[in-house]
């Protein structure tokens, strides 16, 4: 049984806090969150302790972190827990500056442990299943990969003030899927955006509505379309044509009924959030990590691939004010 210090009791903790406790090899022993009172309530939840972060990463019964916690601190616990020893598990962003980011890889790097960071959506059974089959050959060489992401509706201006913009916190899922699903980095970049659906996100210093080109060493060329509303759900598709077909990841809808009649034809709309929509992807990544402890396995997503992540994401961010392509090294 593996011991897991819970860091951040907000609403994606509570997500892992479920399926830490419903593995059959892995238990919370310690809960951290400066909200005491939130932290309390989780711990009594599932049998686990209150702890200062030095008490957590003290703790020599303690195998592995998993961090929540809030953006601005991911960078410092990563290093903190890598210091004691203890394999980590982190939400995307490592940070949102690409110099912390590699200041704090190499602390992981030298102190020898295992990180695995969050982008859950290369956990997801249908992405998954797509990438799969385009890996035995399935529809040939790729030639174009479409990723659409839209939220169900814009964040409140008070978020986007601190969530480092549109591309390192939405786009920079797609950007990672791209690379995933491709298995190849890109070589440029380019972005285009504008203020669509909120003008306050505008006021806020930011973009709701995007368009990313990437192009790849192959040849293939990646369009992620992005949008901070949809208005009829969680719009998550993904679609890749290659030189013998085409692979199609659509939505998963609320239910599967449809109605036809002379009138009209209607189905279910997309599920309506994230929580929902990646549920089995949470739940999988977690099983993952618990190989990663056991010895199984390597990462699947690792330190450095958060890192890319957010190169590609600063690329976007620099494309965008440029109005320019932005050649990656």
């Amino acid at each position: 049984m593996f011991n897991i210090a819970l860091f951040g009791c907000g609403r994606i903790g509570k997500v892992h806090a479920v399926n830490i406790a419903a593995h059959p090899s892995t238990q919370i022993k310690a809960v951290i969150d400066p909200y005491h009172e939130g932290a309390v309530q989780l711990a009594n939840q599932y049998g686990a302790q209150v702890m200062s972060v030095d008490e957590a990463l003290s703790d020599k019964s303690i195998d592995a972190v998993c961090i929540c916690s809030a953006t601005d601190t991911h960078a410092d616990l990563i290093e903190r827990a890598a210091q004691a020893g203890k394999a980590i598990f982190c939400e995307k962003p490592i940070d949102l500056s690409l110099s912390r980011v590699q200041s704090c890889l190499e602390v992981v790097e030298k102190a020898g442990v295992k990180l695995l960071v969050g982008f859950n959506r290369r956990y997801d059974p249908q992405f998954r299943t797509l990438r799969e089959l385009f890996d035995s050959g399935a529809v040939g060489r790729a030639e174009t990969l479409v990723i659409t992401s839209r939220d169900p509706s814009p964040p409140p201006p008070d978020y986007v003030r601190v969530s480092g913009g549109i591309f390192r916190d939405m786009s920079i899922h797609d950007l990672d899927m791209a690379r995933y699903i491709l298995g190849e980095d890109p070589i440029s970049v380019s972005a285009h955006g504008a203020c669509m659906v909120d003008p306050a996100i505008g006021e806020a210093g930011d973009i709701d509505s995007a368009v990313i080109v990437l192009h790849f060493p192959s040849g293939v060329m990646a369009n992620i379309i992005n949008s901070r509303r949809s208005g009829y759900g969680y719009d998550q598709r993904v679609e890749l044509h290659g030189s013998k077909g085409m692979l199609k990841a659509g939505n998963v809808r609320e239910h599967l009924v449809e109605h036809w009649s002379d009138e009209h034809c209607a189905a279910a709309k997309p599920q309506n959030f994230f929580l929902e929509r990646y549920r089995e992807a949470y739940i999988d990544e977690w099983h993952h990590f618990v190989d990663v402890l056991e010895g199984k396995v390597e990462p699947q997503c690792t330190g450095v691939d958060g890192e890319l992540a957010l190169v590609l994401a600063d690329a976007c961010v620099e494309s965008l004010k440029s109005h320019q392509t932005v050649l990656l090294k």
